[in-house]
């Protein structure tokens, strides 16, 4: 593993590039680096992150408060329940004295594989990706593998692909699926619609399954009729969801299942638009339970993903795997072998019931 060159900090201007990383005066990182009281602990972890991402050396009496640089790839943070998960994963890291390097893809910005590898180049002990191209069952794994020979660590988060010797920390969505859909049958919806991204992405596969076999459990609809006319493909987005909703109005329904909030923040402006009220025309479930999601109009009913569960899990892995990394770069044979962390750990989503549900259109 290649570790950045460090070099002191001296000069002013280098003082001021930490203050500029770090969103902070150059006076405040001086209080840091001299030790001095009157800096709030997330400002003082702030600047001692800017110190290692910019290859500056840190003082004596500040060396031993990080053990190392983790990294940790996400999407674009539009959807709120990735900054979330990022929140998490940051705290757990921090509590372990590492210092968690964010790395967000962007439209038309850098790739998966070009920050892993900017990552990598910076000497970091291990890397967290979250909803990557793990995800992708188009997408070539092989990356992976070659990651893992560099002997780097790494937690694959939302995502499984048996082609990957790792740790994966996933949500159970089949199970999500059972709960909205067993809760709208339960309010007499017969007619249930699903609103969910590209298929071909490993949750939106596991959400149909889960689908099909509640609605055919439930409801003795044929799975082909599913199939054809109540799941709808789109974007994860507030138009994807507006535009899949307004799809599955077409065709009857009376109550929309989505795999995002923001998918059924667009489906309730679908069904508004239409001049129909949710939930007393239309209900509308939603997914994650995303921040702030309790306060929309009307409050949205939907799955929680358990996002302080898995990124807490995801951090135990990656240390663990940083561990058996430590213990094969000192030569203890098969150590990553036997790290016994393979294989997908799977986190039970939780119903809550608001205000986008109600009760199913009379016969």
């Amino acid at each position: 593993m290649r570790r950045v060159q460090s070099t002191p900090v001296t000069a002013p201007a280098r003082l001021a590039d930490i203050a500029a990383q770090a969103g902070v005066s150059e006076a405040t990182v001086s209080r840091v680096l001299n030790g001095k009281p009157g800096v709030a602990a997330t400002t003082r972890q702030s600047v001692l992150a800017a110190l290692d991402v910019l290859g500056y050396e840190r003082p004596v009496r500040l060396r031993q408060r990080s053990a190392g640089l983790v990294g940790l790839i996400t999407p674009e943070l539009d959807n709120p329940i990735f900054p979330a998960l990022t929140q998490v994963i940051q705290q757990a890291l921090t509590r372990q004295d590492y210092t968690p390097i964010l790395a967000t893809q962007t439209p038309g910005g850098a790739t998966e594989d070009q920050l892993t590898e900017m990552l990598v180049d910076r000497g970091v002990s291990g890397i967290i990706f979250v909803s990557g191209l793990h995800a992708d069952t188009t997408a070539d794994m092989g990356r992976y593998e070659q990651l893992r020979a560099q002997n780097m660590p790494f937690v694959l988060v939302d995502g499984f692909s048996p082609k990957v010797r790792a740790p994966f920390i996933s949500p159970d969505d089949r199970a999500a699926m059972r709960l909205a859909v067993t809760h709208l049958v339960s309010l007499g919806h017969t007619r249930i619609g699903l609103a969910l991204g590209p298929r071909r992405f490993v949750p939106v596969v596991r959400k149909i399954e889960g689908f099909v076999q509640v609605v055919r459990d439930r409801l003795g609809v044929a799975p082909e009729v599913i199939e054809a006319e109540l799941i709808q493909h789109s974007l994860y987005s507030l138009e994807g969801g507006q535009a899949a909703a307004s799809a599955l109005l077409d065709r009857g329904c009376t109550a929309v299942v989505c795999a995002s909030d923001m998918m059924a923040l667009g489906a309730i402006r679908a069904a508004r638009q239409r001049g129909l009220e949710v939930p007393d025309d239309i209900s509308v479930v939603g997914f994650d339970d995303s921040p702030l999601i309790a306060f929309t109009d009307p409050p949205l009913t939907t799955v929680r993903k358990p996002v302080p569960a898995m990124g807490q899990a995801a951090v135990r892995a990656l240390l663990e795997e940083i561990r058996s990394a430590t213990g094969a770069d000192r030569g203890d044979s098969g150590a990553r072998a036997d790290s016994g962390t393979y294989g997908e750990f799977v986190f039970m989503p939780e119903l809550v019931v608001r205000g986008s549900t109600a009760s199913g259109p009379r016969a």
